[in-house]
């Protein structure tokens, strides 16, 4: 038996990387007032159809979704904005205090051709904001992963920032965009052919290499700004100067979901070959209204977690697993037998403690201690048994000391933890 197709194992041996990301990430996430949430991978597929758009390739091809036996349809989660703001409606979150600060993480599920650190079942770290109109919040989202991705070690990451306007203002932009659209059709995909009309802003988002070449010289949504976007979006690029953070006005930057409004960005790496994005975000104030709750304004971003890994690998960004704290050789059965109960203890209190309980020689099971880079090993044989007397050797400097049977447990929990 094999995996599905763009799904995959995270193997123990890679794991310490994905938890180093997950600590610094909850972390920062905790000091800057978000709160963790923890949302269903299976939700109606409607929800995401109106989110999401219907005219997007997310909805239209990429979606897993399947009836249920009473005949709705479902759908596993392609993105955990729309959950989370489907949970926020739901329990009436805005009626306590309608400012909330949410963070998350878990798989997603997507169809998509599976590529370098792009999967079918990939990963996400979350961050969402509700109830803040400011611009400020745009600019500490940015901040906040800046600081985030200097924490983990990350270099070779720009953060692209642009504004797509609002309902006030994208009209003037559409216009502009179908008159420019209109001498560009011949050159343009079948679904991109199909979207002028239903919804054109999609198209600046279609990765096709012909669209890209034919949408060169594309207006762009910066400049049909009306003043308060305009506004809005001086506020952030100004507080990101201030605060020393590294970003680039990207005029042709259009997140792939219908819900953008305002500030969108982008935190682009090339060090997984052609220049990818490792996180997205933006703002999306009607969709909490849109999704049949009070107009409520709202921000955040999401973290693609495989491509991160993948990211710090290539940089040999280590996160080495914690080492063992004590390896027991036991060689025969009484001394496995007491091993055991003694291994159970210093677990039990915070001693990373382990036994091989198979029947393996001294010398073999000394290497498998240097395997698993035990700092300390303890050595219960059938003489050490008879003498009341067991051997504790300190793996780094080679020194043993003689520990007795009847005080082992607290003399080893005195030495291991100092």
């Amino acid at each position: 038996m094999q995996t599905i197709r763009g799904f995959r194992d995270i193997l123990p041996e890679h794991i310490s990387l994905w938890q180093k990301v997950e600590r610094e990430a909850f972390a920062l996430f905790e000091s800057f007032g978000f709160k963790e949430i923890r949302i269903p991978v299976l939700e109606k597929t409607d929800l995401f159809a109106r989110s999401i758009g219907e005219t997007t390739d997310i909805v239209e091809k990429e979606m897993y979704t399947f009836a249920d036996r009473k005949g709705g349809h479902l759908t596993l989660r392609p993105e955990a904005t729309a959950s989370i703001c489907r949970s926020y409606i739901q329990h009436k979150m805005y009626a306590t205090d309608p400012l909330r600060k949410f963070y998350m993480t878990g798989p997603m599920f997507r169809r998509e051709r599976p590529q370098k650190g792009r999967y079918r079942q990939f990963y996400q770290i979350d961050a969402e904001v509700f109830g803040v109109e400011s611009a400020y919040i745009d600019a500490e989202l940015i901040f906040l992963l800046n600081e985030l991705f200097k924490r983990l070690g990350l270099t070779g990451l720009t953060a692209h920032v642009n504004s797509l306007g609002c309902p006030e203002c994208r009209p003037s932009f559409q216009r502009a965009l179908l008159d420019f659209l209109g001498e560009k059709k011949e050159a343009l995909c079948e679904n991109c052919t199909r979207r002028i009309q239903k919804n054109p802003l999609r198209i600046l988002d279609c990765k096709v290499e012909t669209c890209q070449r034919a949408l060169q010289g594309a207006p762009a949504t910066i400049d049909h700004l009306c003043p308060a976007c305009d506004d809005h979006f001086a506020i952030v690029r100004t507080t990101l100067k201030k605060q020393g953070v590294e970003f680039m006005v990207d005029k042709s930057l259009v997140r792939g979901l219908d819900y953008y409004t305002r500030t969108a960005w982008e935190i682009k790496t090339t060090t997984l070959g052609a220049q990818s994005a490792v996180a997205g975000g933006g703002r999306y104030d009607g969709l909490v209204k849109e999704l049949g709750g009070p107009a409520t304004p709202a921000i955040g971003f999401a973290i693609g977690f495989d491509r991160l890994v993948e990211v710090m690998e290539q940089l040999e960004i280590a996160s080495p697993p914690p080492p063992l704290d004590l390896f027991i050789i036991a060689l025969g059965d009484a001394a496995r037998e007491q091993a055991y109960h003694w291994s159970c203890q210093l677990n039990q209190r915070g001693i990373r403690t382990e036994v091989d309980f198979r029947e393996k020689s001294l010398k073999s099971l000394m290497k498998r201690a240097d395997k698993l880079n035990a700092a300390h090993v303890l050595i219960a044989g059938e003489n050490e048994l008879k003498k009341n007397q067991l051997i504790l050797r300190n793996m780094e400097t080679k020194n043993q000391t003689s520990l007795s049977i009847d005080t082992l447990v607290p003399e080893l929990l005195k030495i291991l933890k100092s």
